[in-house]
């Protein structure tokens, strides 16, 4: 909790590397009220849904690619808890998920 609110909240809204620093993205604000609907239709085909690893941890990753945006979910014992979403802008970022999406493809035939 910081704030009165979970930490989670405060990824969705905001971003910063350290916790107690963290600056308001506007950008994410706006879509406060799309991590919702991206996890109930994460079955539809304009969601790319792949799982990795982000320091040892297992991450589910939902990207919106259609309008940039990419949420991510902790795999914890028994449930998913939103860890964060964000813009994807920048053509590099967007090779980058591209290639994460499409290696777990792969490796799913």
């Amino acid at each position: 909790m910081s704030q009165g609110k979970e930490a989670t909240f405060w990824h969705l809204i905001s971003e910063g590397k350290n916790e107690e620093d963290r600056l308001p993205d506007f950008r994410r604000c706006e879509r406060i009220r799309w991590p919702k609907p991206i996890i109930e239709h994460a079955d539809e085909p304009v969601i790319n849904v792949w799982e990795t690893e982000r320091r040892g941890e297992k991450r589910i990753c939902l990207w919106l690619e259609s309008e940039e945006y990419l949420m991510v979910l902790a795999q914890r014992k028994g449930y998913l808890l939103p860890w964060t979403a964000f813009l994807v802008t920048r053509p590099h970022e967007k090779r980058k998920r591209q290639r994460e999406y499409e290696a777990y493809q792969r490796s799913q035939a």
